[in-house]
């Protein structure tokens, strides 16, 4: 693992294992400044995404995430798919959301089409019981 953001109450759990070449998100996001919060995110990737070290999976477990979070998280696909573009790589977009939840599956079409990425919408019984391995 070469990043690593520990989950709070306000912030989600971020992660990219290098092995596995997989950026991971899980929990909730509605931080005082969420562009603060996620340019750590955006600058890790300027600094260490490289040819030899893609993203090729990315795997969102969000329970719940404010307006503000939701660009600073579009943003986040946007800047991997600009830069899966760059190096002629393939990303698989898992979008994990519980099943009673209709806004996250919502989020995660509009995004897939903004984006014009293929998201793979998986639903689950519970977002806080996925371990971050699994997503």
């Amino acid at each position: 693992m070469e990043f690593f953001i520990e989950q709070t109450r306000s912030t989600p759990h971020i992660e990219y294992d290098k092995t596995a070449s997989a950026l991971s998100m899980k929990g909730r996001s509605s931080p005082e400044n969420p562009i603060l919060f996620y340019q750590r995110v955006m600058d890790f990737m300027d600094e260490s995404i490289t040819a030899s070290s893609p993203i090729l999976e990315i795997n969102i477990c969000m329970e719940y995430f404010n307006t503000s979070s939701t660009k600073c998280i579009f943003n986040l696909l946007k800047k991997v798919n600009d830069i899966q573009d760059e190096l002629g790589e393939t990303i698989v977009i898992n979008w994990y959301y519980e099943e009673w939840d209709d806004d996250m599956l919502e989020i995660g079409e509009d995004f897939s089409y903004c984006l014009e990425l293929e998201f793979n919408l998986r639903e689950v019984d519970d977002i806080n019981n996925l371990a971050m391995e699994a997503a």
